[in-house]
């Protein structure tokens, strides 16, 4: 029973070691790459940047590969830590995850299209302007398909709360908080769809809620683990 225990505790920082990794490089590629690059509504501008910042664009696309990959470990080593508690939510976690990431792949390619398109090494018989809009237009495939992931990105954590709360090795706050981000995440794909106009509005308060979910959920796992079913809750 100890060694049950035991096990299930590295585990559990192993999960929550991955997930501060996973944090990490989506802040960079949201915050820093995407910041330093893409400028809304000013395709030449935009243009400019990507080729006058090429090796940090292209760092942003190792990054993302890199962190869909270690998502897809984490999410594995979720469902080890999970599968007993309910082996159905468990695989729907899973599926959530995985049928994330060929999208993602599909989204790099658009992405490596692009600056390539940019830098004149495709397409050349095409006018400049008319180089710059394809390009943009792929650009653009990617923001919109990031909308789509965000709507998984919020499913995925509705079994991932349930599990949680169900546990009994991690307090029941994290759940609640898990499938409030969860909830977040849905509502913000749902709104910056249907009501463009209106995202900017609830981004702050949606990005606080992701943040106290997901941050709060990584701390507990990388140091405390997984308590013993004979704790107190």
């Amino acid at each position: 029973m100890e060694n049950n225990a035991n096990s299930l505790k590295k585990t559990a920082k192993l999960a929550g070691l991955l997930y501060l990794i996973l944090i990490v490089t989506g802040v960079f590629s949201i915050m820093f790459v995407s910041s330093q690059i893409i400028v809304q509504g000013d395709t030449i501008t935009t243009a400019k940047n990507i080729l006058a910042k090429e090796f940090l664009f292209r760092t942003g696309l190792i990054n993302d590969l890199i962190s869909n990959t270690i998502f897809v470990i984490l999410v594995l080593v979720l469902y080890r830590m999970f599968k007993q508690v309910n082996e159905h939510q468990s695989k729907l976690m899973v599926a959530l995850v995985v049928v994330q990431i060929p999208a993602v792949f599909i989204m790099e390619a658009l992405n490596i299209t692009s600056l390539m398109i940019f830098k004149g090494e495709i397409l050349q018989t095409f006018e400049l302007n008319q180089r710059q809009d394809l390009a943009m237009l792929f650009l653009k495939i990617n923001d919109y398909g990031m909308l789509t992931l965000e709507m998984f990105w919020g499913l995925w954590l509705l079994p991932f709360g349930l599990l949680v709360y169900k546990s009994g090795f991690i307090p029941r706050i994290f759940g609640i908080l898990l499938f409030i981000a969860g909830i977040a995440y849905i509502n913000s794909s749902f709104v910056s769809l249907l009501f463009p106009s209106y995202s900017a509005i609830i981004s702050q308060p949606i990005l606080l809620l992701v943040a106290i979910g997901e941050i709060s959920i990584t701390l507990w796992l990388l140091f405390k683990g997984a308590k013993n079913n004979n704790d107190k809750r």
